[in-house]
């Protein structure tokens, strides 16, 4: 696969040492949502694979995966929680758009969602979609595709905080730890995110 711009530049800012290729297979996907992907989610999803952000965020599964401890996020529970957001709090009034376009690939500790809208034909121009918790908008939309909506964040890019805490130090580099590596660490006794012991893991 050819190395993806946006997301070498988000490596960059969020080393893929604890990432892992999750060996997705994108015409299960891609039948199972009716559409493609974007090429940034792709390339992240065989970089990075799904997990966690800094242990305040995380990016999502396309398909359903059993895991050792827990199922790891995915896309189908947290969809269905944005489009019904999206009826219950107006989106609407936001903007005009087709609930059934809204896909979520994220969320954060502050109970935001991070979607794209999908109303494009090219999945590469889909933009992403923040149905926020404790925002300045409930639903927002910024014409960037998922790599460099995180990149721009982690380089605190935006005048005004999309989502509803800050889940990234812009000093130092961001930490991503895969959902595999995540529950060999709580099985192992150790913290998820930091791998430091935790008295509390593995319980």
């Amino acid at each position: 696969m050819t190395e993806n711009a946006q997301v070498a530049a988000l490596e960059r800012l969020m080393p893929a040492v604890h990432g892992a290729d999750e060996e997705i297979d994108w015409a299960a996907a891609e039948a199972a949502w009716g559409t493609r992907f974007p090429a940034d989610y792709v390339a992240f999803m065989a970089r990075f694979g799904a997990g966690g952000i800094n242990g305040e965020a995380s990016v999502l599964l396309p398909l359903a995966k059993r895991g050792p401890q827990w199922d790891p996020d995915q896309m189908a529970e947290e969809t269905a929680n944005a489009r019904a957001q999206w009826g219950v709090l107006g989106g609407r009034a936001a903007f005009e758009a087709d609930p059934a376009h809204i896909l979520a690939w994220g969320v954060t500790g502050g109970s935001d969602i991070l979607c794209w809208l999908t109303t494009d034909p090219d999945p590469d121009r889909w933009p992403v979609l923040v149905c926020g918790r404790h925002t300045a908008e409930v639903f927002a939309l910024h014409p960037y595709g998922m790599a460099e909506f995180l990149c721009r964040l982690f380089s605190d890019e935006f005048e005004v905080n999309p989502v509803s805490l800050v889940f990234w130090d812009s000093e130092r580099p961001q930490t991503f730890v895969n959902w595999r590596e995540e529950q060999r660490r709580w099985l192992a006794g150790l913290n998820p995110q930091t791998g430091e012991p935790d008295p509390y893991a593995g319980r």
